[in-house]
């Protein structure tokens, strides 16, 4: 992702694209983290409670906030 004049990152969007769809990194990241961790994929992050939550919160953080090498 390019940085702007400011040296600061654009804003993402949380909106899903139409040539992505269901391919989403997004998407396919909670795919993962469900099958990884028996949780129902039709559950939405916001209803995870206590551990599995930081497990989510922490593999999210380290997959998708972090700068690709």
């Amino acid at each position: 992702m390019s940085e702007n004049k400011s040296g600061e990152k654009p804003e993402l969007s949380n909106e899903v694209s139409d040539e992505t769809g269901q391919y989403d990194v997004r998407f396919l990241l909670w795919r993962k983290f469900c099958g990884e961790n028996n949780v129902p994929v039709e559950t939405l992050p916001g209803e995870l409670k206590g551990e599995i939550k930081e497990k989510w919160e922490s593999m999210k953080e380290d997959r998708l906030h972090k700068p690709a090498n």
